[in-house]
């Protein structure tokens, strides 16, 4: 039987901490992080090349911390400790389902996952594993987000498939306005004169200059992801 044609052959995913928290909002939700692995494993056997930057929200928010009254730089730093305990969950899970993965980290901690190396990551690609970005940039001031397309330029992904819990982007917060509406596709101009929250400012134009597209989609429906690689028209489309 033949494989079935494939839009996207390298992307990168982003999944927020939120994600990993599943109902109970906070810490990590093991059934959660099984269904997240289950839908990589799909798209996986597609022959998609998969990065996956995660955020670590669930654990810590360092901008939170900072109203606090916690040095905003601290706070931040603590949050990159946050996205590594959340990428080592989520390897955990997908390599009992026999997804050989790495993790990647921008703060070295070798006793626990590679420090970030371009090349290494490239060959893991190559090589058919997952590669798992956390530690964001390894900056204060940059979210996950801003990480996420940083890395996916430097892989040569094709496009970054950012998960969220509602059905795309939005004129306004469609879980606060009923008459908010669904963009199915915006361009990275009309995204941020609207300042729309759903990607930071950073992360977009960083996309924008270099023509990477954006797939905002809801990550609760099932095999979105496999959906999204395979053409179909999901969430909403970020690009020129």
């Amino acid at each position: 039987m033949a494989s079935p044609a494939l839009r996207w052959k390298r992307i990168l995913l982003k999944i927020g901490g939120e994600a990993f928290a599943g109902k109970e909002g906070s810490g990590i939700s093991f059934p959660r992080v099984n269904w997240i692995s289950e839908e990589i494993r799909k798209v996986k056997e597609l022959g998609v090349s998969i990065a996956v930057m995660v955020g670590g929200g669930n654990i810590w928010r360092g901008e939170k911390a900072a109203r606090e009254g916690i040095d905003r730089a601290t706070g931040d730093y603590m949050g990159m400790l946050a996205t590594i305990i959340n990428a080592l969950a989520l390897q955990d899970v997908l390599e009992k389902k026999g997804v050989v993965t790495r993790v990647q980290t921008s703060i070295r901690m070798q006793e626990v996952a590679e420090p970030y190396i371009r090349r290494k990551a490239l060959r893991h690609l190559e090589k058919g594993r997952v590669v798992i970005f956390a530690g964001g940039t390894g900056n204060p001031y940059f979210t996950t987000d801003t990480a996420a397309a940083l890395r996916a330029l430097e892989i040569g992904a094709e496009i970054i498939l950012k998960a969220t819990k509602v059905e795309g982007i939005y004129s306004a917060d469609p879980l606060k306005d009923k008459k908010a509406k669904k963009f199915d596709r915006i361009r990275y101009g009309e995204f941020l004169k609207r300042r729309l929250k759903v990607m930071d400012s950073t992360a977009v134009t960083l996309c924008m200059d270099n023509r990477l597209p954006i797939v905002v989609f809801n990550l609760d429906k099932e095999d979105s992801i496999k959906r999204i690689v395979l053409g179909e028209k999901v969430g909403t489309i970020v690009e020129e």
